[in-house]
């Protein structure tokens, strides 16, 4: 890392951010700048200083178990989050079938629609079921609510195609009747 850098250019450096802080230069325009070859020796001396809160976070990590832990558990969830949308794109087996970007937007805008709607499905019903655990009288403890999530998708039908009416035959503020997990199933 180079300190000499960055204190022969730290004026300009604060200037930059005070510029970025009352949006006197958008964020987009700057990036657009850094990007230019050849890099400016203010470019170089802001990648150092970037070095600097890279190594910061690198020793944070490695020194402390709880923030590991708390990196570590944000991890699996948007990787539990990327196997939902994962398993919802696998009908066209992956593939943006679109030859240009607004129609590849448009699908990519699907997906998450698609794997948000699951997500909203998945937590309204684990919600019920919660609240009918507590009526029955189950112990329902905190730290296994934690422990829930509703980017579950074993139990969705992803592959085919669906036709969906307008015609409802329940109304729209009431819920199927959970499953009795002790009854067997036809």
């Amino acid at each position: 890392m180079s300190t000499a850098l960055i204190a022969n250019h730290w004026d300009d450096l604060l200037r930059l951010a005070g510029s970025l802080m009352t949006r006197t230069v958008r964020a987009s325009d700057l990036l657009k700048v850094i990007g230019v070859r050849p890099k400016s020796a203010l470019t170089r001396a802001l990648e150092q200083v970037g070095r600097i809160a890279s190594t910061l976070h690198l020793l944070s990590y490695h020194d402390d178990p709880l923030y590991r832990r708390t990196i570590g558990t944000q991890r699996n969830r948007q990787e539990a989050r990327h196997r939902l949308a994962r398993a919802v794109f696998q009908g066209r087996h992956g593939e943006l079938r679109q030859h240009y970007v607004a129609g590849m937007e448009d699908q990519l805008g699907a997906l998450g629609l698609v794997v948000n709607a699951i997500i909203l499905w998945n937590t309204r019903y684990l919600d019920l079921i919660l609240n009918q655990l507590r009526v029955d009288g189950v112990e329902v403890r905190d730290e296994d609510v934690q422990r829930l999530s509703p980017l579950k998708f074993g139990h969705i039908h992803l592959g085919g195609r669906y036709h969906f009416s307008l015609t409802s035959q329940m109304p729209a503020d009431q819920f199927r009747r959970l499953r009795d997990p002790d009854e067997v199933e036809s």
